[in-house]
């Protein structure tokens, strides 16, 4: 066999292995998920990897691959069905996919027919903000296809952008939480005679609401979803029997939501003048004079929390 045929016959299994056999039949029980895990998880590090190393060519390649894997539809659609609080809420179109079958329908719709797709509205709904009595926050709710295709969309972009976050940014990211920004905090401030002088803590309240939406389509670039995410930015909010226009925002709730507005806010280090030290044992701290910035947020409220000593 020569060279190039063992080079198709290498890409051929590897096809197999990330989209399935043609024409399979798929069993919702007899589900290999480890494998299937293993094969986003591979395909993941491969797009961080290259992001990286600066390959924009090659992310862009590995992140087709990834909206086109069968094992990122079906986590995709294990993930909104049956790991998601909100699997048993419909959304405007009032469906909801709660049995192995349907499952099982939904992977093979998504998978063949879901191109060209228009984003639905999201059906808002108040619930009750935890630690305010009496106080509500608003939710938005996808319909789940859009859930769906919102889960396979962050599988593609997230470990493009996190090869690329700032070092002290630490909300809705995976690996990360609030008690890493604590210590963070703790060992910037840290000392009986700080360098600090000072500290800036501040909310930004209703973040999610006020993505502005030019500039987040801008730093994706030629992300290769990059038009289906700008449905859903545009696909309006229904309360109340009522459609309202959505110029701004991504409704909370969204499961692409949290990362949409990480890369909205990507660069907030820069315009604070936080500066690295790029070589020696100190490699990765920040520089004598420069500010630190720490960035967090949690999935209870829809604000994101700066700290910025100097």
């Amino acid at each position: 066999m020569d060279t190039m045929t063992t080079q198709q016959t290498a890409m051929s299994v590897a096809a197999g292995v990330v989209n399935g056999p043609e024409g399979e039949l798929l069993d919702w029980h007899e589900i290999d998920w480890r494998a299937a895990e293993e094969g986003v998880r591979r395909l993941r590090q491969r797009i961080f990897t290259a992001s990286r190393a600066g390959n924009l060519r090659r992310v862009r390649s590995l992140q087709k691959l990834m909206l086109r894997s069968r094992a990122n539809t079906l986590l995709s659609v294990r993930r909104v069905t049956e790991l998601n609080a909100g699997r048993a809420t419909a959304g405007v179109d009032g469906k909801v996919v709660l049995l192995p079958e349907s499952k099982a329908e939904l992977v093979d719709w998504v998978l063949h027919n879901a191109e060209p797709w228009q984003a639905r509205p999201v059906k808002r709904v108040f619930i009750p903000k935890k630690g305010s009595t009496g106080k509500r926050r608003p939710l938005g709710i996808p319909v789940i296809v859009d859930r769906v295709l919102q889960a396979r969309v962050v599988n593609a972009l997230e470990p493009e952008w996190e090869a690329r976050f700032e070092p002290r940014s630490y909300g809705f990211r995976p690996g990360r939480g609030c008690h890493d920004a604590v210590e963070a905090i703790f060992h910037v401030a840290r000392g009986a005679n700080p360098r600090r002088r000072w500290v800036l803590d501040a909310d930004l309240a209703a973040a999610f609401d006020r993505i502005d939406h030019f500039r987040l389509l801008s730093q994706l670039g030629t992300f290769p979803a990059r038009e289906l995410i700008a449905g859903w930015l545009k696909a309006g909010v229904i309360e109340k029997g009522r459609l309202a226009p959505t110029e701004e925002g991504t409704p909370q709730g969204g499961v692409v939501s949290p990362l949409l507005l990480n890369v909205a806010l990507h660069g907030m280090e820069r315009a604070a003048g936080v500066r690295y030290q790029q070589t020696g044992p100190r490699a990765g701290e920040t520089v004598p004079g420069s500010p630190a910035l720490i960035r967090y947020a949690d999935d209870r409220a829809p604000r994101t929390r700066l700290e910025v000593a100097m």
